[in-house]
């Protein structure tokens, strides 16, 4: 479900690919539902490719919102993101434990943060998609 979620570097919140062109594709905003083009030269991830630094392996975004889900029991997460450095540090260490304090800086929890409520309050929340095992 996160590929087809994206984030466009210079532009709020999270869009969701609605058609593709030359040169550019067309995505819907998750927040406001408006349409825009996403051109060539702008940097456009999917969150299904970004992962969170840990003292030992990278873990994969949809581990981390899974884990925030659990927390939460798949409401909001509660914290602000306005709110000191330190609570946002605290919080992280509760979801994610071993996470790695110097590659991972408060700037990118508050979007993580932020990315999750977005998603909670569009009803996506299968983060980790189930494997189905076909035997012939």
């Amino acid at each position: 479900m996160l590929k087809e979620i994206l984030s466009i570097a210079g532009k709020p919140g999270l869009y969701k690919m609605v058609s593709q062109g030359k040169n550019m594709i067309i995505v819907e905003s998750l927040l406001d539902g408006k349409r825009i083009p996403a051109y060539s030269k702008d940097k456009v991830v999917s969150l299904g490719d970004i992962a969170i630094y840990t003292d030992k392996e990278e873990i994969a975004l949809a581990k981390v919102f899974e884990n925030i889900k659990q927390k939460e029991n798949g409401s909001l997460c509660p914290v602000d993101t306005k709110a000191d450095n330190n609570v946002l540090r605290k919080y992280m260490e509760q979801i994610l434990p071993d996470y790695d304090r110097e590659r991972v800086y408060p700037s990118d929890m508050r979007k993580l943060f932020a990315w999750y409520n977005v998603l909670v309050n569009k009803g996506l929340t299968d983060f980790i998609e189930e494997v189905k095992n076909t035997e012939e």
